[in-house]
Order: C-alpha cells, then sequence, then structure tokens
C-alpha cells in the first residue's frame, strides 16, 4: 500500500488542535510538507512544535489566518497559491435549540464551516485539475449530517451542506487523478470536548459526568463503538484518503462515527 507523500504539500484548515492536528501530523509522518492553520499566531506555533515533536524530519509551514470569512481565504491563498492536498477540517460547534437559533447563529455557521471549504475549495481544487495530475480534497463533515441533531440543527445543517459540496466538486474530477471525498467522524473526545459538553450540560440543566455515562446509552445509542474515539483514529482515515493508495475512492462519504448511522449505504 502506497502511503508515501514524499514531495507533496497539505494544507490542513483547523490544524491547532483535535482532528486537524492529528491529520496534519499523520500527513507529516507520510512525508507531506504541511500547512498549520489557525486564527492566532501562537496557537498555530505551539502546534507546529507538537507536530514536529512527532515527525522531526517533516517540512511545516505557519498559516495563521481566520478563514471563517472571504477575506481570510484569499489572503491564505495569496501566501500558499498552490497546494497538493487540501482538508477542510474548520469547523465551529454549539449546541442550542432550534427555537434559540437567530439569523445570526445560521449565518456564522454556513460562512465557518461551510463556505470556507466552498473558498478553499474552488481555488485549490481549479489548480490542481488545470496543473497537476495529482491532487486530493477532503472535506470533514461528520455523522450530524446525517443524523442530525435535535440539539444543534444548525451544526447538523451544515455538515449536510459539506457532503453535497464534496460530491458535487467530485463531479468535476472525472476521468483524473485528482479526487474529492468527505469524512464523517463520530463523537471525539478533542482538547475542546469538555468545554462543549460543559456548556450543553448547562442549557440541560445537568452535569459533564452525567452527560458523558448519557452519550451512547441516550443521545447515540446506536453506536457500536461505544465510546469517543480518539482524534488520531479519525485521522487515520483522513489520511488515508489523502494518498495515492485510495485513487479508486472518489465522490465518496466515509464514516469514522463508530457505527452510529445504521444505514449501511
Amino acid at each position: 500500500m502506497d502511503l508515501d507523500l514524499t514531495g507533496k504539500t497539505a494544507l490542513v484548515t483547523g490544524s491547532t488542535r483535535g482532528i486537524g492536528l492529528a491529520t496534519a501530523t499523520g500527513l507529516a509522518q507520510m512525508g507531506a510538507e504541511v500547512i498549520v492553520n489557525g486564527r492566532e499566531t501562537a496557537a498555530v506555533g505551539e502546534a507546529m512544535a507538537k507536530l514536529r515533536k512527532a515527525a522531526p524530519s517533516a517540512k511545516v509551514h505557519a498559516a495563521a489566518f481566520d478563514l471563517g470569512n472571504a477575506a481570510g481565504c484569499a489572503a491564505l491563498v495569496a501566501q500558499f497559491p498552490d497546494v497538493d492536498i487540501l482538508v477542510n477540517n474548520l469547523g465551529i460547534y454549539e449546541p442550542k435549540g432550534f427555537f434559540e437559533i437567530e439569523d445570526a447563529d445560521w449565518s456564522r455557521m454556513f460562512e465557518v464551516n461551510v463556505m470556507s471549504g466552498v473558498r478553499l475549495t474552488r481555488h485549490y481544487l481549479k489548480r490542481m485539475l488545470d496543473s497537476k495530475d495529482w491532487g486530493r480534497v477532503v472535506f470533514v463533515s461528520s455523522e450530524s449530517g446525517v443524523f442530525i441533531p435535535k440539539e444543534m440543527v444548525h451544526y447538523g445543517f451544515s455538515k449536510s451542506a459539506q457532503l453535497v459540496i464534496a460530491r458535487g466538486a467530485a463531479e468535476t474530477t472525472k476521468g483524473t487523478n485528482v479526487t474529492v471525498n468527505s469524512v464523517m467522524p463520530g463523537p471525539t473526545w478533542v482538547e475542546m470536548a469538555p468545554l462543549r459538553l460543559a456548556a450543553r450540560a448547562e442549557a440541560m440543566g445537568t452535569t459533564v459526568d452525567d452527560l458523558v455515562s448519557r452519550t451512547f446509552s441516550e443521545r447515540r445509542p446506536a453506536s457500536l463503538l461505544q465510546r469517543y474515539a480518539k482524534p488520531e483514529e479519525v485521522a487515520n482515515l483522513i489520511c488515508y484518503v489523502c494518498s495515492r493508495a485510495s485513487s479508486a475512492t472518489n465522490g465518496a462519504a466515509l464514516r469514522a462515527d463508530g457505527g452510529i448511522v445504521t444505514n449501511p449505504f
């Protein structure tokens, strides 16, 4: 199996922690030159230090840009006009009851989770098709794009949109060595998990420990994994999809959800 990415450049958005950092690290360990992105220079620097520790010989670049708006995306592509691999991992997450989700919440979720990937894919995918003989684009969606969570419909909507966009973009790659796919993680224990659970616990009038214990008995009882995934477990699938070995996988929505979505198709 050819997992060697030597000579390839990868951009992973939102890669200062969690699944993004695990993916950037995995790609670096596979030989790729990696662009680490985050909004804050300090956070990007810390992530690069962790990545270099895990992959000492890796070539790593800093991209401290807020990609939740058009200006940030434009600034990033101006500094890094060409990549071989684009992983649209950036995303925000907010538990909120449907009747409390205001117009601004819907717009923000759309701008960050959906339009960041649209803007970057529009630029990088076009260049892959025009001037490269190989390329990979991956959207990091979620099982929430299929199994819509009632406590955050706007998040589920944004993740569903990613699945549709990825499939549509893949249609432009017919007959090439460029692919566009989605990966759908399930509940993953990232650095922000305690804070997210604390916010949800407060909204529900309960405790974090109670929510953790009920995650797979009540919220996601169909889970076959019956635990939170580790970021590296999700990143393993993303990194595979970015490799040469995944050449026959295109236009697909691949699951790393622990078996939550019961429909096999």
